[in-house]
């Protein structure tokens, strides 16, 4: 556990604030009985006011059990804030079972049926490879969804494989368009080169590729257009460089903004009840950013005005290649 959250892990709150209750009441007998003992002895020993000296005593008495009620009513807070999260994080992984259970369910149950109809009918040698071809993208979902899961575990615990390389985010972005453009054939995408420029960032290539999938299937799944549309910006900033990603999708309601990066959430149940996912992939993406020493960051004029994603590079040097 990391050391400098371990002083509010709910069992040690819990432990420390019934240390204090009790600590308060030992301290409330102790005084009672025994303090007054020799308060008394001191008042007769220097002839002190009784009066003065026992008001001394009941506000040392007040003050410090004021402190330990407050010690012990801030770590019940503590716990109940923690209890709240607890709660809704089994709430979010509930759904992400739901939801997860579906994406795994449906394409089993459609190469069920594809190998049902082979069996049961003669094809022509056509029909068998257009139901192959349907089969493959079924198995292409299936094992997206495990190796979300896997990559997941990886980069949560940092064990990710691969080493980092100097590399141009434009140049990466481009060919990764290019090698999987038949998975994007629904949607514009537009890359934005900058002329005369190219940039240096230190990238694990993988999770890179990973990170801008997570984000453009992100976008295309949560479509409103017809014609879904992706503008890919590339600038520099303070030293370091800002890649956007504006689509022209449902948007995102202001109260969301700062949820939408959590593990399990997702965005628009309401208004494209269409869209399912694991809610992971935004969540994914922050991961990857902070792997690279960098950051990720959403804007939206709201529900149906379209989506800004802004990942944030540090440069290699700190600045543009003419």
């Amino acid at each position: 556990m990391n050391r400098s959250k371990w002083f509010f892990h709910p069992i040690f709150v819990f432990i420390f604030s019934i240390v204090a209750l009790g600590l308060s009441l030992f301290l409330y007998i102790y005084w009672y009985m025994e303090v007054s003992t020799g308060l008394e002895a001191l008042v007769r020993k220097f002839n002190i006011s009784q009066d003065q000296a026992l008001a001394s005593q009941t506000w040392v008495v007040i003050m410090v059990l004021s402190i330990l009620v407050g010690i012990i009513m801030a770590g019940i807070f503590t716990i109940f804030v923690y209890s709240q999260k607890t709660l809704q994080l089994y709430r979010l992984q509930h759904n992400f079972i739901n939801n997860f259970t579906h994406e795994l369910k449906t394409p089993v149950t459609s190469l069920k049926l594809y190998l049902e109809t082979f069996m049961k009918y003669e094809l022509s040698r056509e029909d068998q490879l257009k139901h192959l071809q349907y089969m493959l993208q079924d198995v292409g979902r299936l094992s997206d969804n495990i190796n979300r899961i896997l990559d997941l575990a990886r980069i949560e615990s940092k064990s990710y494989g691969g080493k980092f390389e100097i590399a141009d985010p434009v140049q990466i972005t481009e060919q990764f368009y290019k090698n999987n453009k038949h998975l994007f054939r629904d949607c514009n995408i537009r890359i934005h080169r900058p002329s005369g420029q190219s940039f240096s960032c230190q990238l694990n290539v993988p999770l890179f590729e990973m990170l801008l999938m997570n984000l453009l299937t992100n976008a295309i799944k949560y479509k409103q257009s017809e014609s879904p549309r992706i503008d890919i910006f590339f600038d520099i900033k303070n030293r370091r460089l800002r890649i956007r990603f504006e689509d022209n999708g449902i948007g995102i309601d202001k109260s969301e903004i700062r949820k939408i990066f959590r593990k399990f959430y997702q965005i628009g149940r309401s208004s494209n009840m269409t869209a399912r996912g694991s809610g992971l992939g935004l969540y994914l993406v922050q991961g990857i950013a902070k792997l690279h020493k960098g950051k990720i960051m959403a804007e939206s004029k709201g529900c149906g005005k379209g989506s800004v994603f802004t990942l944030v590079l540090p440069m290699e040097n700190g600045y543009a290649l003419p």
